[in-house]
């Protein structure tokens, strides 16, 4: 078991006010065999450090100024979780053994191996599923961010942990009906089902994460390279007549469908309102398409654009007419 002591501030007057301290010593007082792990976050401050020389050294003991001395037991350990170290000298770095390390250190692999831990236990029942879905991270991810990063020029920029984390969330849409329930058992024919479609969905996931935050001649390129790594004569490949980004994958008759297709005819109303008529284009029915996929999995969505590109007029009508009855939205305005 684990007792874990939370503690947001790690400035000297929250020492000297007794608040951290009070932690400490509930901490040292709990007799039950627990480990308890007192977590310090928050920004590195010079001063805070000098009230915890008796303790980080081989003595672990808590002096305060007022005279109190506070033993730590063997049950405790005291971990640092800091904000950056920018003001740290190199004596603090090394008295609580504090290591920092860049998002770009983590790696991508790690990420991965870290996603696909959390992933249905369902898909197990197929032995070959989990190492198809890895080779498709060894096939794509590395290169496809490697391609990205060297020839498309991206307007907002974005770093490579949280793109890839995009990949995870468009994935986990696509695996949400896979998790058992009380009603339904995942069944291994279902799981074959999925694994024959899954490159054309990972494709798919990686278009609209990997390949979507660049410009338009950056898309360009990227189609080039999405298509050359899927090969010519791949059972899943994108049809000719347009780039990765004019088709979305139906998972019901397992075939690229051009986006216009995904949407019923556009039809108007003869009572409508010129303000009430939204002809859907090409980008609205994308944007929505993501978008709804993203919402009815309980992902958060950020729409950033230009003005007047209809981000809030399509995102209403989303929200407003095509989502099922038990979502409900709460519009805020702000003004310039």
């Amino acid at each position: 078991m684990n007792q874990l002591y939370g503690f947001n501030d790690m400035a000297t007057n929250e020492w000297q006010d007794g608040v951290a301290a009070k932690l400490v010593a509930e901490a040292s007082k709990d007799p039950t065999p627990d480990k308890h792990w007192v977590m310090f976050d928050g920004p590195v401050d010079a001063l805070w450090i000098e009230s915890m020389n008796t303790v980080l050294d081989d003595n672990k003991k808590l002096c305060l100024n007022s005279g109190q001395i506070i033993p730590l037991s063997e049950m405790m350990t005291m971990m640092f979780e800091v904000e950056d170290l920018e003001v740290a000298s190199p004596a603090t770095v090394s008295r609580c053994g504090m290591i920092f390390m860049e998002p770009a250190a983590i790696g991508l692999p790690n990420l991965c191996t870290s996603w696909m831990q959390n992933l249905s236990p369902s898909f197990k029942l197929k032995k070959t599923f989990l190492p198809s879905l890895e080779k498709l991270f060894e096939k794509y991810l590395d290169t496809l961010v490697t391609f990205m990063r060297k020839y498309c020029p991206e307007p907002v920029l974005t770093v490579n942990n949280n793109i890839c984390q995009s990949l995870f969330r468009i994935m986990d849409c696509f695996f949400a009906s896979y998790w058992d329930t009380e009603l339904k058992k995942v069944t291994v024919e279902e799981v074959e089902d999925l694994e024959n479609m899954l490159e054309a969905l990972f494709v798919f996931a990686c278009v609209w994460s990997l390949g979507c935050t660049t410009t338009i001649d950056g898309r360009l390129k990227f189609n080039q390279k999405v298509k050359e790594l899927m090969g010519k004569d791949h059972k899943n490949k994108f049809p000719n007549n347009g780039t990765v980004y004019d088709f979305a994958f139906n998972r019901e008759t397992k075939e690229w469908q051009n986006w216009t297709d995904t949407v019923q005819a556009f039809t108007i109303e003869n009572k409508a309102t010129y303000s009430e008529i939204i002809v859907p284009t090409f980008d609205s029915i994308r944007m929505k398409y993501v978008t709804k996929l993203l919402l009815l999995n309980s992902k958060h969505v950020l729409c950033p654009g230009p003005t007047g590109t209809g981000k809030t007029v399509n995102i209403s009508n989303l929200l407003n007419l095509e989502m099922p009855e038990d979502f409900q939205s709460i519009p805020l305005t702000f003004s310039a």
